[in-house]
This record gives structure tokens, sequence and C-alpha cells, in this order.
């Protein structure tokens, strides 16, 4: 089948085909999280999409380099390079050395992203783990005119930077607005324009995490890790560079920048962007405390939630909407998103169950299959495609209730479906049942006692029976082939 795989590109603000520099290779970098406390979950609705967007270039045949950062140093408070070092700080507070606190929160992020079911990716590098690579960047980035450096830290010079490049070409701001809207230089400042930035930083004596440079002991700017570590892994220029939305106007206009000024060429072919979250119409965020954790959104424990919701219900919720758009969480929201994660599930488990005939009627797979791949080379239209996937189930139910027939080797290929586009490029799975539990014999069991019931002519048991597992989300159908079952 030939694909037109086309994506949004904040770049130049329009869907671009999808034309790899290489062909059937693809290099894509997503800024990965700042571990100094647990994931949030704006940041796992990130990662859920570009693992979807992973999937999917992969489902189609391509060799995928997915690499994506861990910054563990120089991510100061402030995106302006004031403030404490996250790190440090969250150290002191827990009487922790600042790896100790790498350590912790990056085993809790792999942990949390393991239960949404994402693929690590190829190539998970450290801002610790390439302090050499990035001295060497900023070494070239001086060498080309366009950094300076002060009393032991190297500043990014806009002003020059800016006669030969657009400096917002990512964001399409106004220079002259920025520069009004960016504080005054005060007095010991030591930056020459407002909009310069940090590439390397002088360490205070008291600044525990620090490295021997050419300018003296200091730290690196949280943004020269990612141009760094991009470069080194990927090349001069690759194909999409990824992250939030919030990351576009600092992190990612100041990486565009370094690379240019290093490499003379823009690092990324196409920059892919997630929206934000919001919960009950307003944007999420820790300072309206109305933020919550991917671990509290599992087990229902925080005031906003009336219960806890699996973290495959929670994946599916979040691939209902498309990945630019943003993402309401609600209460109704997620019990509506989680009935139908359910009703997914419920109807691949009855494949297996499907008695088959000589032929189909029960439409035609291939234009069903068809739609489902235009929509993700669609800019990866995952709500779109969820559409789809719920004509299909609506047809493997009519089949189970004998309405409608399918062959054997439709059934085959009805399968191959919903395991290409449900668990290959959705990366859902059933987590309904606990990998170690063996429900089917339980199943039997049950389905015994209420047949045994029945022998007794003791109705009362075999109905409690049924009504007990229809309360628990189980259907029980007697057919000329014994009493079957699936999940509603």
């Amino acid at each position: 089948m030939e694909h037109n795989l086309v994506l949004y590109n904040t770049l130049t603000r329009k869907k671009e085909k999808f034309v790899p520099i290489h062909p059937n290779m693809v290099g894509m970098y997503v800024c990965g999280p700042t571990v100094y406390s647990d994931v949030h979950l704006g940041n796992c609705r990130t990662f859920v999409s570009f693992d979807l967007i992973f999937r999917y270039l992969v489902h189609l045949g391509y060799k995928v380099r997915y690499v994506r950062n861990i910054t563990d140093a120089g991510h100061l408070e402030g995106d302006n390079d004031e403030g404490d070092d996250k790190f440090a700080k969250k150290a002191k507070l827990e009487q922790l050395e600042p790896m100790e606190i790498v350590q912790k929160y990056t085993i809790g992020f792999h942990d949390v992203l393991r239960l949404f079911n994402t693929i690590p990716p190829s190539i998970e590098p450290t801002a610790t783990g390439h302090i050499s690579e990035q001295i060497e960047m900023v070494q070239e980035i001086i060498k080309n005119g366009f950094a300076y450096e002060v009393n032991g830290t190297v500043y990014f010079d806009v002003e020059k930077y800016v006669k030969e490049y657009n400096y917002t070409i990512l964001t399409n701001r106004n220079l002259e607005d920025l520069l009004n809207n960016t504080r005054e230089l005060g007095g010991q400042d030591e930056k020459r324009g407002r909009l310069d930035f940090a590439l390397w930083i002088k360490a205070k004596p008291e600044h525990i995490m620090r490295w021997p440079s050419p300018w003296g002991v200091g730290f690196p700017g949280w943004h020269i890790e990612c141009s760094a570590m991009s470069r080194k892994y990927l090349g001069d220029q690759f194909d999409i560079h990824g992250g939030g939305m919030d990351l576009a106007a600092t992190h990612h206009t100041n990486e565009i920048a370094q690379s240019e000024a290093c490499n003379h060429t823009s690092p990324a072919k196409y920059w892919m962007h997630t929206n934000m979250l919001t919960v009950n119409g307003t944007r999420m965020s820790k300072s309206a405390g109305n933020g919550f954790l991917p671990g509290e959104l599992f087990t229902g424990n925080h005031p906003l939630l009336n219960r806890g919701y699996s973290p495959m219900a929670v994946r599916f919720f979040m691939l209902q909407a498309h990945y630019r758009s943003t993402l309401d969480f609600s209460n109704d929201a997620l019990d509506a998103a989680d009935k139908g994660y359910k009703r997914l599930m419920s109807a691949i488990g009855l494949l297996d169950k499907i008695v088959t005939s000589k032929t189909s009627n029960f439409g035609n797979l291939e234009e069903i299959k068809k739609r489902s791949y235009a929509a993700m080379d669609d800019d990866f239209n995952s709500p779109v495609l969820i559409a789809e996937l719920f004509e299909v189930v609506r047809i493997i139910n009519s089949i189970y209730d004998g309405k409608l027939n399918i062959s054997e080797s439709d059934l085959q290929a009805l399968k191959q479906y919903m395991q290409d586009f449900v668990f290959d490029v959705l990366g859902l799975k059933d987590d309904q049942i606990g990998e170690g539990d063996n429900m089917e014999d339980l199943m039997q069991i049950i389905i015994n006692l209420r047949n045994d019931a029945k022998k007794n002519k003791d109705f009362v048991t075999s109905d409690r029976i049924r009504e007990q597992l229809t309360a628990a989300g189980i259907q029980l159908k007697d057919s000329k082939d014994g009493t079957l079952w699936n999940k509603i």
C-alpha cells in the first residue's frame, strides 16, 4: 500500500509531506524529562504521543533511531539562567547527593512509562554523560563568533546571531516585542544583550555539580545538551525534533540558534509539538493545584478524581485526542474512555470464540484498513483511527451474535488488522487481567457450577451467578456449543 504520510511542521506552520533525509531511515530526537521530581502527566502525554509516532514509523517499515535525553544537570529554576540548580536544591532539601535524586526519579520515570506501555528509545543519553561534547560545541560557537566569555561564564550572542539568522523562526514571534518583554539588564548582569543565554555557567563555591572547562570550573547551560547530543547521535541535521509546546519559545528556539551557529545548518527538518493538558477546562499546573501525578490517576487518590483508572485506559484516553489538541481531564471523560477501552478489549477477546462460515457478509475490511492508514498518514490522527476501530468492534459483536457471517480467511485478516492497529500502532494491551491470572480456567469453574445448579433445578443459584457476573462486567451466553462468556 502506498503511503503519503504528512505531518504538521511547527517550523513552517503547515502540514508537509514527510520525506526523510535518508530513504527508509528516520532520525528522531525528543526532549526528555528533567529528573529532579516525579514525572508529571503533561510529560507523559508528550512521551505517549511520540511513542505513537515512533510505532507508526516502524510499522510503515522505517528504521528509526529514536533519541530521548535525560536532563540531569544544568537546568536552573528559571529559563533565563537565574535561580538555583534544580538538582542541587532538591538534594539539599532531601539531604542527598544530586545523583541520588537523578537515580531515584529516572527509575520512577522509566517505571511510569513502562506502565503506559511505551517502547524505550533507541538511545537515552544524559547531560552529565556528554559534558565533553557540550564543551566542544561551545568552543566551536565561540570560534564562529556567536558567543563570548565573561568571568568563567559563556553567553550566546543573540544580537550577533540575528544579523545572519532568524532567531524567532520557530515561533514567528516579533523580535522587537521579545526584546521589550525581556527585563532590563541589571548593573551586575554580565550579559551584553537582554536575550543572550548561558552556554556554560561558572560554578559558585557551593555548587555541587561541577566540571572543569577551558573557562574554569562550571556546568553546562540547559539548552546546549540537546544540541550536542542530537548532533552526536543523529548528525548535524536529522528528520524530526519533538517535545511539548511549552519548550518551543525558549528551549527549542535556543537549540536552533546554537546548532546553526555551530554547524551552519538548522538541526531538524520537521519540528513537532504536543499540546497541553487541562483539567475541567483549566490549564493543569502545579501553581493552580489542579495537577495530578500518573500514580494518583491510577489509584484515584486525589481530591479531583472519583476513582482510579488503569494505565491502558489512560493511554487510550490520551490517544482519543489528537496530539496537537488540548487534552481535558474530567471524571466523565475518563469514565467514557475507560468504557470505550473495555469495549475494544472485549471485542478482541471474542475473536477466538467466533464460529466461521463459508462466506463473509460483514462489509469490506480492505476499505476500513485503507481509511485507518489514511487517518494515521494525516499527521498521526489517532482519534479518527479509533473511530474506525469502533466500527470494527460493532462488526465483531454482530458476527459473535450470529447476525453477520465471516469466513476463516477473513477472520484471520480481521485478527491481523486488530493486531496491527490496536497493539502495534496504538500500543495498547489488555491490562484488565493480571498476567498471572488464568481467567479462562476461572470462568470454566464458575460456568460448571452454574450448569450443576441448573441440572439440579436450582434456578435461584444459576440466575444469581449470571446476575453477579453481569454486575462484575462479564456476560454469559448459552449456545448449542455450551456457555460462552465475554467482558461487557
